[in-house]
């Protein structure tokens, strides 16, 4: 009985050690789970690495720290099917293009590539310099564009355009070569002057003419070109004064004894040589060289001559008619027989109709005042040449500039007058222009 009774008190200590042995162990075996209490809900998953912001959702990455969950690691992998897409991440679908068919595109004239769709409007702008002076000759500043009144043909235009800044020169220099040597030796020494009466912004090209027209250099900044170009002008020489000998001792022809030429049984004749003065050539070819420079600048004709004019195979109506068509202004400095008092201030000369056959003793005034050139600067003196220089090109560049659009384009010459809505001014403009053609194919702008 004793025995009996130690076995169970022995028992119950061993349950007893157990039991607070078991109570200070953590209890890591999750419950099992109950029919009545739900799973709580699972942790959102982390997106994938590399995902962006608008991407579309990816499969759940697998779990595999469960190792005993049978039911998922073995199960079968997912289809497209089963996965479910977020529907306000996706894109909205691209709206249709619709697209021409090839080569109805025009291309770009530098890059070859299409263009687009190009709608092209040709508007005819007719620019008129005018330069504007006080009774006194000094130019007249600080006009604005109510000023200004011009009409086309009688009829008033509204103006369009209108500015007071300096323009960038496009300048070609005509020099008169077959002068007298004593008028061209002078214009010799005052060509340090004429280069700096440009700025660096302009571009000159070098004319000379007498019985023909020589192209110097074409047209190019101010520096060193420029320089080479008048060293070349001084080198040359002008006509002999005086009347030419035919005959007697200094005569061209032989020796004679008694009157006879020896040698010869006939008396020779001797002709003076034909005597020409290529001004209307000279003023075309530049004008042509002109029509093919930028249009942003603006194009004058700087002549320096005694104006006389003989020879020419092109007549005054057919070079001033190229050169209202350009819009070129001529302004010029006549030297010697040139230089008359009277053409110090001009007012406006009647054009004529055709060309004087025996040519004329200056033509310069009439060119001068046909485009809008103001004054021709006669001068007999070194020291006013070279003021002429200076006074002739700021002219140029500082000329008010007018713009108006007329209806239409069609008609030859039309005849402008400028006016200005202030006492005691002389205004000098051009006489009129020829309205250029319009282009021969306009493209026309289509939709498919």
């Amino acid at each position: 009985m004793a025995t009996k009774t130690s076995a169970i008190v022995i028992l119950g200590l061993t349950l007893f050690i157990a039991g607070t042995l078991a109570a200070q162990q953590p209890n890591d075996i999750p419950d099992a789970p109950s029919a009545t209490r739900p799973l709580p809900p699972a942790a959102p998953s982390s997106p994938r690495p590399g995902a962006e912001d608008g991407a579309l959702p990816g499969p759940p990455a697998a779990d595999n720290s469960g190792a005993g969950n049978t039911s998922e690691s073995n199960s079968a992998p997912h289809s497209d099917s089963d996965i479910v897409y977020d529907k306000s991440a996706v894109p909205p679908p691209m709206p249709p293009v619709k697209t021409v068919s090839a080569g109805s595109v025009p291309k770009d004239a530098e890059t070859g590539e299409d263009a687009g769709y190009v709608f092209t409007k040709y508007v005819n702008l007719v620019m008129v310099p005018v330069t504007v002076k006080d009774p006194n000759g000094r130019l007249v500043e600080g006009l604005r564009s109510k000023d200004f009144a011009i009409q086309e043909n009688g009829k008033t235009q509204p103006l369009t355009w209108f500015t007071s800044d300096p323009f960038a020169l496009s300048a070609a220099v005509i020099f008169d070569t077959g002068m007298p040597d004593i008028g061209l030796k002078k214009i010799q020494d005052t060509l340090s002057a004429l280069q700096g009466a440009f700025s660096q912004f302009d571009e000159v090209a070098f004319y000379t003419y007498s019985s023909t027209v020589g192209r110097l250099t074409d047209f190019t900044n101010v520096g060193r070109e420029m320089t080479v170009a008048l060293n070349q002008v001084k080198g040359y020489s002008g006509a002999n004064n005086g009347v030419p000998v035919t005959s007697g001792p200094l005569g061209p022809q032989g020796p004679v004894i008694n009157g006879i030429p020896i040698g010869s049984p006939v008396d020779p004749v001797s002709t003076p040589p034909k005597v020409a003065h290529v001004l209307n050539d000279a003023i075309l070819l530049a004008a042509r060289d002109l029509s093919k420079r930028d249009r942003t600048r603006r194009k004058i004709i700087f002549i320096v001559s005694d104006g006389r004019e003989q020879g020419s195979v092109a007549s005054y109506k057919d070079t001033l008619k190229v050169l209202l068509t350009q819009n070129i202004t001529v302004y010029a400095v006549a030297v010697e027989g040139g230089a008359i008092p009277i053409y110090d201030r001009l007012e406006r000369i009647h054009l004529p109709k055709t060309t004087g056959a025996m040519g004329y003793g200056d033509i310069l005034p009439k060119y001068v005042s046909a485009t809008g050139g103001g004054s021709v600067f006669s001068e007999l003196s070194e020291a006013t040449i070279e003021k002429a220089y200076a006074s002739a090109i700021g002219e140029a560049r500082y000329q008010y500039t007018l713009g108006y659009s007329p209806k239409s384009g069609i008609g030859g010459f039309r005849e402008i007058n400028v006016q200005v809505k202030r006492a005691d001014v002389k205004v000098f403009a051009r006489a009129g222009y020829y309205p250029l053609p319009a282009p021969l194919h306009v493209p026309q702008s289509s939709q498919k």
